[in-house]
C-alpha cells in the first residue's frame, strides 16, 4: 500500500492521508470475544453510538459499519490512506488488546498499535514492556476515573508515573482521552507538568480535548493557549469534533483554522474515529477534507498525513 505522496489514488483522486484514530473491531467474535462495558443500574442511559447502536451526536441518518481489519484495508486503499493508528476499543474489549496487537502484527506497515490500559493497575508498566518486546507498540492510552470537577488524579499518580517512565525510556506516545468538564481544561496544568517531566514522550490529546465550541475562540482559549508552548504535545482532530460542530452549528473550518493558528499544523492530525463515530469511512474522509478549506497546501499535508505519521510511526518502539 506504499504510495507516492504526490500521486492521488486511482479511486477518487484523494490526497494522501494518515488516520491517527481508528477503533478496529473484529467480525470474528469467537477468537476475539466482546466484553462490553456495563454501567451501574442507577446510571443514566448512555447515548447510543457504539457499534450497531447509532444515535447521539451522530446525525439524522447514522451508519455504523464494523471496521474489521479486512474491511478497513479496502476502505483505506479506496480513500488513499497509507496507514492508521489502531486504537483499542475499550467499550467493547475493555483492556483485552488482542485484536489491535494481532492486527498490527499482521500488517506492521499499515497499523500502529495503541493499547488501552488501566493507569492504576500495578501490572501496567510490565505489560507495556511485554507488548514492546513481543508485538511492537506505538503508544499507550491510559484510563482512570474522573472527579466531579472533571479532574483526573490518576494522570500523574505514583502508579501511573511508572508507566510514564517506561514510555520515556522507549519514546512511546501517551495518548490521552481527557474529555471532562470544560473541554479537558481542569487537566491542562497536569498535562503540561507531564510534558516537561517526560520530554521523550509524545503526548497526544484526543479530540482536541473537546473544547466548548460555542465559547469564544471556539473554546480554544487561554487554558489551551498554555499548551501551545509544549512542543511534545499533539492534538487529534476527529469525527467526534466534527459531530459536535455540526450539532452546535459551528463552522468546522473556522475551528480547525483556529487550532492550526494556535498550535501549528505540525502538531495537529486527522483521525476518523471509525468504530465509534457514525458514518461510512468515505464520509469521514470527505468531512475532514471539507473542514480544511481554510488551510494552505502545506498545512493540509501536515494535518491530513505528515503529523500523524511522524508522531506514531517514525517514533515509538517498533520491531
Amino acid at each position: 500500500m506504499t504510495q507516492d505522496k504526490q500521486a492521488p489514488s486511482a479511486a477518487g483522486a484523494r490526497p494522501l492521508l494518515f488516520d491517527s484514530h481508528a477503533h478496529l473491531v473484529a467480525d470474528d467474535q469467537v477468537r476475539y470475544p466482546r466484553n462490553p462495558m456495563k454501567r451501574a443500574a442507577d446510571a443514566p442511559p448512555r447515548a447510543p453510538g457504539v457499534i450497531g447502536k447509532p444515535g447521539g451526536k451522530h446525525g439524522p441518518n447514522p451508519i455504523n459499519e464494523v471496521p474489521d481489519v479486512a474491511r478497513m484495508l479496502v476502505w483505506m486503499q479506496e480513500e488513499n490512506v497509507d496507514g492508521a493508528v489502531a486504537v483499542q476499543k475499550r467499550m467493547i474489549y475493555r483492556y483485552d488488546n488482542s485484536y489491535i496487537l494481532d492486527s498490527s502484527d499482521a500488517h506492521p506497515d499499515i497499523f500502529s498499535a495503541v493499547v488501552i490500559l488501566d493507569a492504576e493497575d500495578a501490572g501496567t508498566p510490565g505489560l507495556v514492556r511485554s507488548y514492546i518486546e513481543k508485538n511492537g507498540l506505538a503508544g499507550v492510552r491510559l484510563f482512570g476515573g474522573r472527579q466531579p470537577d472533571g479532574s483526573m488524579p490518576w494522570l500523574n499518580s505514583p502508579q501511573a508515573l511508572k508507566t510514564w517512565d517506561v514510555a520515556e525510556e522507549f519514546g512511546l506516545v501517551i495518548d490521552l482521552e481527557v474529555l471532562a468538564v470544560g473541554g479537558g481544561g481542569p487537566s491542562v496544568p497536569t498535562i503540561i507538568e507531564l510534558a516537561r517531566r517526560y520530554p521523550n514522550v509524545r503526548i497526544v490529546l484526543d479530540h482536541l480535548l473537546e473544547p466548548e465550541a460555542t465559547e469564544e475562540h471556539f473554546g480554544l482559549d487561554e487554558r489551551f493557549e498554555k499548551l501551545a508552548h509544549e512542543q511534545n504535545i499533539f492534538f487529534k482532530f476527529t469525527s467526534i469534533n466534527l459531530d459536535e460542530y455540526r450539532e452546535a452549528d459551528v463552522p468546522a473550518e473556522q475551528v480547525l483554522r483556529r487550532a492550526v493558528d494556535l498550535f501549528g499544523a505540525d502538531r495537529i492530525m486527522w483521525g476518523s474515529d471509525i468504530g465509534t463515530s457514525s458514518g461510512t469511512y468515505k464520509e469521514m474522509v470527505q468531512r475532514m477534507l471539507d473542514a480544511s478549506v481554510l488551510l494552505n497546501d502545506e498545512e493540509k499535508r501536515a494535518v491530513w498525513h505528515d503529523t500523524g505519521k511522524r508522531v506514531f510511526v517514525k517514533g515509538g518502539a517498533r520491531r
